[in-house]
């Protein structure tokens, strides 16, 4: 089966993942954000939404941000790995787009690249989401698809 016939037929369930992924990590992240508990000076999908419009948005602006983005990439591993859908998979996307977020979201947030403007520490701390995304998109998948 081809991506686009896999897309096709899968797209539905695609969605609710991706949806739901962002929904989850949204529910985590933004309140240890908003806490201060995190050294991250504001939620990196809001920041960039920002930085893209060129004004102070509102964080719901930030959050759609953040779900469009979080879908697209659930959706599309999704399509990809169907019908194997492993955690190192999973894994593997989730530190692609890590090194993305630290090597071209941060330095267009004007955090610098790897975050270091604002301080080593957002290294680490960006994993963190990354790896909560991968874990929720590893068990989504499979309770959404089953066992192959």
């Amino acid at each position: 089966m081809s991506l686009l016939e896999r897309l096709r037929a899968y797209w539905g369930r695609a969605l609710i993942i991706g949806l739901a992924n962002a929904v989850l990590l949204s529910a985590i992240m933004v309140p240890v954000i908003r806490s201060g508990i995190s050294p991250l000076p504001q939620a990196p999908s809001h920041s960039f939404a920002e930085a893209v419009l060129g004004q102070s948005v509102p964080l719901p602006i930030g959050l759609l941000f953040h779900v469009v983005y979080v879908t697209f990439w659930s959706m599309a591993f999704v399509v990809v790995a169907y019908p194997r859908f492993t955690l190192a998979r999973a894994l593997g996307l989730g530190l692609v787009l890590w090194v993305g977020a630290l090597a071209v979201f941060f330095p267009i947030n004007g955090w610098g690249f790897l975050g270091l403007s604002v301080g080593p520490q957002l290294i680490g701390v960006a994993l963190v989401p990354h790896l909560l995304f991968s874990a929720f998109l590893y068990g989504l998948s499979r309770l959404a698809f089953g066992r192959r």
